[in-house]
């Protein structure tokens, strides 16, 4: 049996490096935000013949339209982005780039989304974000029928949201990730793997205790986290090469989609032994000497 616990300064100083390099680059930076939080207008037009990205940004500049990112996704693809602009002006502008550029567009993707959606696109997000830390707490308090389980599993599981809402703010600094509601979806699928692991930890605790007692919570602990650490690695093993491959493979739209997974994953993986069951132990422990 390892001694996982004995070193939970380790894990308390990895993980306070890595969160607050995180809130570092949020102060600092802030994110990249999409149109689905801030409004907008998305163009993702096809240029045949190719022309060149200086020649679509001289176009744009003379039209009456504000640019707020213009991208050269391959040879003859480009992406735009402007502020909110109807359909009827989209089509205006259309005919502008094919005249001026004498180049036939074909359109692969238009978007258009107003500022109010994305405030209520936040709105609801912080409620199913709150909505799920009450549920977490609560559940896990019923089933082991005890809180402070289900505090150390809610702390895991704020630790696992810090560190992929700072280094996705890190990415999205250097990399130009966009804040969208595919990254919301991730960091909500992170809220769920977090706990998920978490709750095969210390099902296994109850079971020594019922067995041997509650007076050894730390060495519980660590026979808990030898028994499930390989089946834990390997079951996160699957998901996260499953993730790379979509990083690598799966294009621009879903890149950074997988990107916040993989992270999620892999903090996930790592909060449930070396925070959740740290915080337990020193909970149960402080309880017990009372």
């Amino acid at each position: 049996m390892f001694d996982f616990i004995k070193y939970w300064k380790i894990y308390a100083a990895v993980s306070a490096t890595v969160i607050l390099l995180g809130l570092f680059s949020i102060w600092k930076w802030g994110y990249v935000y999409s149109i689905d939080f801030v409004g907008g207008t998305n163009l993702e037009y096809q240029f045949n013949p190719g022309v060149t990205k200086q020649q679509v940004e001289e176009v744009l500049e003379q039209s009456d339209v504000e640019i707020v990112t213009l991208e050269q996704r391959t040879d003859n693809t480009f992406f735009i982005r402007l502020s909110a602009i109807d359909e009827q002006k989209e089509d205006s502008l259309r005919q502008v780039l094919q005249n001026s550029l004498e180049s036939e567009i074909t359109v692969i993707r238009t978007e258009t989304v107003g500022p109010t959606i994305g405030a209520e696109t936040l709105r609801k997000t912080a409620i199913a974000a709150g909505i799920a830390v009450v549920g977490i707490l609560l559940y896990i308090a019923w089933a082991f029928r005890n809180v402070n389980f289900a505090l150390a599993a809610i702390t895991a599981l704020l630790h696992d949201v810090l560190v992929v809402v700072g280094t996705y703010s890190i990415i999205s600094h250097f990399f130009g990730a966009e804040l969208d509601t595919l990254f919301v979806t991730a960091l909500l699928t992170t809220m769920s793997f977090s706990v998920h692991d978490t709750i095969v930890v210390f099902d296994q605790i109850r079971e020594y205790r019922k067995k041997h007692g509650v007076g050894h919570i730390e060495e519980f602990a660590n026979k808990a986290l030898t028994d499930t650490m390989v089946r834990s690695l390997n079951n996160s093993f699957t998901i996260m090469f499953m993730l790379l491959a979509l990083v690598l493979l799966g294009g621009v739209t879903v890149r950074y989609f997988a990107v916040a997974l993989l992270i999620g994953t892999i903090t996930g993986t790592y909060s449930s032994p070396f925070v959740a069951t740290p915080v337990a132990v020193w909970l149960e422990k402080r309880r017990l000497s009372k």
